[in-house]
């Protein structure tokens, strides 16, 4: 309240904050969560996203931050990316991968740094990993969301490295 007589600026409310696009990791073809030859991921029960498939011919790929944050955890196989204003990102490098136990995958990236959209996390060895009998669908999910927090992409849709996956709800 401002005492009679005496001006105060126009105070404006806060403008809606902008959505926070997440990039995809890899490139690759996209497809829902509920597709994810996985039934924790397929189920939601990490949280909403969607994956992506790369390419039958990829070979040595870098993934990349999925959004402007910090490292939380990285690991060969997977690493989350916690936004300023709270959500945090899990991008999962495979399905069971973890049993590589790091075979065919570079760190590039540390727990407590600042990243960037785009910028290096992780580079994989595609091929070891098929060679594995391994699946490449690499998960991106919104950690502690609803199965359903995002719009599903459709089936198919092509993605590139860096290119825009989904946008965090609520934001």
């Amino acid at each position: 309240m401002s005492a009679p007589g005496v001006s105060t600026p126009d105070v404006k409310p806060a403008a809606p904050a902008a959505a926070i696009s997440v990039a995809s990791p890899l490139p690759g073809r996209l497809i829902p969560l509920s597709e994810v030859p996985d039934p924790v991921f397929a189920k939601g029960l990490v949280g909403g996203g969607a994956a992506v498939i790369p390419d039958d011919d990829a070979g040595v790929l870098t993934a990349v931050a999925p959004l402007d944050g910090k490292v939380i955890k990285v690991m060969p196989h997977a690493y989350i990316v916690q936004h300023a204003s709270g959500p945090a990102v899990l991008v999962h490098v495979g399905i069971d991968t973890v049993g590589l136990k790091g075979e065919g995958f570079s760190v590039l990236a540390q727990k407590g740094d600042q990243v960037r959209a785009g910028d290096p996390m992780i580079s994989v060895d595609v091929t070891l990993v098929r060679s594995k009998n391994l699946s490449m669908c690499s998960p991106v999910v919104i950690l502690d969301s609803a199965p359903d927090a995002i719009e599903s992409p459709e089936s198919g849709a092509r993605v590139e490295a860096g290119g825009r996956l989904f946008d965090l709800p609520g934001q």
